[in-house]
């Protein structure tokens, strides 16, 4: 019997071993002063450790409320919780996203979970500068945006800053240095959001019964683009959209229209719901109200507004006409051919102009026609350029409204015409700044030819997508493309057993074969009652393979009805036939990277070829 009991210890000793390390490290972590520690228990792993997290949330509260400057003023219902309970709020905010620099150890596992997370008293520091590091990201990204016009992303950014500056331990601390000046942030960024809000000036150009055309400028200069509300008469509308300056709005029935009330938006709460960390700490602290944001537009004498009008109809060819572009010298056939297109949408007569295009094209305008509620703005002034036996016209500007949907947009619409002089392609143009960009910049080898192949495949690309054309997009990718889809996330649960997690960056990349991708792709497509995709500040390079192979980074916002982010696309694209695109690499990354090379494995055939310095 003795035996058999010695046989069974031996047996169980590993076992007990195995337990007794993980009680040892406990002990140790609790004795230790230099440590923050919380331990949970439960019937599953999961429970355990999120009991586990928040014991230490709660005790690193303790620890750093007596040197936390918090106000409680700025506290979601600061009358009615104590300094404790606020403190905790603010730390969980970090647990949504940059308190992973904890461990976890696991002493027993469900259905008898027992879990101890701790941190090093010095990693707390770590966990307001990343917050600190991520402000002033926000802050140089809304400076960039200013320059370009992109008052919406400017405002957008300096809010988010400023949201997250409120949940640091110093707030009054954070300085940003410019001109050899210091700045306090928590002082300067709200005087840079009404700044911006004080240079923009809307005016009326034009008022057809309940329908009123808006010129939107900053700085006397058309908005690249802006977003806003507007009381129609009851209420304030949805999100509207002003792009290179234009903008529409309609208002409900018998609604004055002598004075208008607008709201500029910069507190973009919709996309705000992406970013989980941001979200909670909008719960935990009060929103900064900014008064300038609202103002009454005057509808304005007769002559006031033919004075706008002249001034609307400017921004309406600013839209169309580029530099460094083949112009068409006899344009007449097109221009009656785009007219009869434009009075069609006016009149909802559309199958009247369908001898106008090829099959594809005329796919192409009625899904462009079913994209949503489609308004033409101002009287087109419309060029013509020539691309490699097409012509090109640029363009018309339109308004897209969606039923049961927040959100409206403005675009240029770019129409084609086959050798056979019929319109076989329909795209969104790009933004001002990115046209610019392609057209006006300066650049060794770059022929008329080239700017405009770059310029049409990039707004072929984003009209794919809003036109849901799933086999275009099919047909422009190579058959072994290198494909990466990046969103952010929140770092990986760390645990003993996914060590490898461990050092997981905030931004999840992952990799595709076409045809996941295309699948993907096709299920969005299904689920979203519209996709928009707005190219800004872009980067073009031509890289060392392939004699018209380039390289574009460029700033993509990205619109659905059930979703929307804000990044930096890559493409890597053949452009050695302009009738065939061939994209050999697409990747995504949340900021400006001028080392694309890093998501490349080393055994990648690219590798190597994009490099810091490119870009």
């Amino acid at each position: 019997m003795k035996k058999t009991l010695a046989i069974m210890a031996l047996l169980l000793l590993p076992f007990w071993v195995a337990a007794q390390k993980p009680l040892d490290e406990v002990a140790r972590i609790k004795a230790d002063d230099n440590y923050i520690w919380g331990e949970g228990r439960s019937t599953t792993d999961s429970k355990a450790t999120q009991s586990a997290l928040n014991d230490l949330i709660s005790k690193i509260s303790v620890t750093v409320q007596s040197e936390t400057s918090l106000d409680m003023q700025q506290i979601n219902d600061g009358d009615k919780i104590d300094s404790k309970s606020a403190m905790e709020a603010v730390i969980k905010t970090y647990a949504a996203g940059s308190l992973t620099n904890t461990k976890s150890i696991f002493v027993s596992h469900e259905p008898d979970a027992y879990v101890v997370r701790y941190i090093h008293k010095d990693e707390l520091e770590k966990i307001f500068q990343e917050r600190e590091d991520r402000i002033l990201s926000y802050v140089y990204t809304a400076q960039n945006a200013e320059r370009e016009g992109r008052i919406d992303d400017a405002l957008r950014n300096y809010y988010w800053g400023f949201c997250l500056l409120k949940s640091l331990q110093h707030p009054n601390a954070v300085k940003l240095e410019q001109d050899g000046v210091k700045h306090t942030l928590t002082v300067w960024i709200p005087e840079q959001i009404n700044l911006l809000l004080g240079n923009i000036k809307t005016e009326v150009a034009k008022i057809d019964g309940n329908v009123i055309d808006l010129l939107i400028t900053y700085k006397g200069k058309p908005v690249t683009s802006l977003d806003f509300r507007f009381m129609d008469g009851q209420n304030y509308s949805n999100i509207n959209s002003a792009k290179d300056g234009l903008s529409q709005i309609e208002l409900n029935p018998a609604t004055p229209t002598d004075k208008l009330q607008l709201k500029y938006e910069y507190e973009f709460l919709g996309q705000m719901r992406q970013d989980r960390e941001l979200e909670m700490v909008m719960d935990v602290f009060n929103g900064t109200p900014f008064p300038k944001a609202t103002v009454m537009v005057n509808g304005g004498s007769k002559k006031e507004m033919k004075q706008v009008q002249q001034l609307y109809q400017a921004a309406v060819e600013g839209m169309s006409q580029v530099q460094h572009a083949t112009a068409v010298e006899s344009p007449n056939f097109y221009v009656a051919t785009i007219d009869k297109v434009v009075k069609a949408i006016r009149s909802k007569a559309y199958s009247s102009v369908k001898d106008l295009f090829t099959e594809e094209g005329y796919d192409m305008f009625n899904r462009l026609i079913s994209y949503g509620t489609a308004t033409i703005l101002g009287k087109p002034e419309l060029h013509f350029y020539q691309l490699n036996g097409r012509v090109i016209c640029r363009s018309v500007p339109m308004k897209f409204a969606f039923k049961n949907n927040n959100r409206s947009f403005v675009e240029d619409v770019t129409f084609t015409f086959g050798a056979n002089q019929l319109i076989e392609s329909i795209a969104f143009g790009l933004d001002k700044a990115a046209r610019d960009d392609i057209f006006n910049r300066e650049a060794a080898g770059w022929s008329d030819s080239v700017r405009m192949v770059i310029a049409t495949f990039l707004e072929n690309y984003k009209t794919a997508f809003a036109l849901k054309r799933a086999d275009y997009i099919k047909s422009i990718f190579d058959d072994d493309a290198i494909i990466i889809v990046g969103h952010v996330i929140r770092k990986a649960q760390k645990t003993a057993e996914n060590e490898k997690y461990l050092d997981n960056e905030v931004v999840k990349h992952t990799r595709y074969s076409k045809q996941e991708y295309i699948k993907n792709v096709e299920r969005s497509f299904k689920s979203n009652q519209f996709i928009n995709i707005r190219f800004t500040d872009n980067d073009v390079k031509k890289m060392g393979v392939g004699e018209d192979t380039y390289g574009i980074q460029i700033h993509q916002d990205y619109y659905s009805s059930s979703y929307a982010d804000t990044g930096y696309l890559f493409l890597m694209v053949d452009l050695n036939d302009p009738d065939l695109p061939c994209i050999k690499v697409r990747t995504w990354q949340p900021k400006r990277d001028p080392n694309i090379n890093g998501n490349f494995d080393k055994s990648d055939r690219y590798y190597g070829l994009i490099y810091g310095g490119n870009f």
